[in-house]
């Protein structure tokens, strides 16, 4: 049995890698460069969680993929923060990429399909859930479906964490040694964490919620 994670360096798939590692005998890390602003940040914590873990990691990059996306991950348009993230449809708009989840699950599906990999691991939460449909047991149900007819392999998409929001992601890489000081959750382009973006926000309400100071100050610098 082995294992391909989606780890983009955040938070989510952080903590996903760390929990089943061992578990599900995760060899292969797959990130993403489709222009987003925050793409060398995200591939070189990818590259340090990688390196820590010891698996293997590829960057695929999609410069197409900027091409047909207008939101503000990639685009010239602020990434919201402070009151513009009170409205969660709104925030969530304005950070949309167009199937950028079942467009990475299916690449996903192709590494395992040639290479013979069990299972494809994505961070999807309950948390993010609540607001974006790809984060959903409902997605990853169809998406496995999808692999029956589009796959020889057949691998099977699991989410760790599909059933916690953020504050029990936190508790359980607390509670696990899952260093956080490797993640890189901003979506801004500036170095480190911006503290003020959708992602920031709630990770910092997530280490306060669990009473930590230590990362907070490691991360939030």
């Amino acid at each position: 049995m082995k294992s391909i994670i989606l780890l983009s360096g955040g938070l989510d798939s952080l903590v996903s890698l760390g929990l089943k590692k061992e578990e599900l005998n995760v060899q292969l890390a797959l990130t993403f460069d489709y222009g987003q602003k925050a793409a060398d940040k995200e591939i070189k914590a990818a590259k340090e969680i990688c390196k820590y873990y010891n698996i293997d990691l590829k960057t695929i990059n999609l410069d197409w993929l900027k091409d047909i996306t207008h939101t503000s991950l990639v685009s010239d348009k602020d990434i919201p923060v402070g009151e513009e993230l009170l409205s969660a449809e709104n925030s969530a708009k304005s950070v949309w990429v167009p199937n950028r989840n079942g467009l990475f699950l299916n690449i996903a599906g192709a590494f395992a399909d040639a290479d013979d990999f069990d299972y494809i691991l994505i961070g999807a939460n309950k948390e993010e859930g609540q607001t974006f449909p790809d984060n959903t047991q409902d997605f990853i149900d169809a998406v496995n479906s999808e692999f029956e007819y589009s796959t020889r392999k057949h691998p099977k998409v699991v989410a760790p964490l599909i059933n916690y929001v953020k504050n029990d992601i936190v508790m359980l890489a607390l509670q696990n040694k899952i260093p956080l000081e490797l993640t890189m959750s901003c979506y801004q382009q500036s170095e480190g964490h911006c503290g003020i973006c959708e992602s920031c926000v709630r990770l910092k309400n997530a280490l306060a919620a669990n009473h930590d100071s230590y990362y907070m100050k490691v991360l939030f610098k």
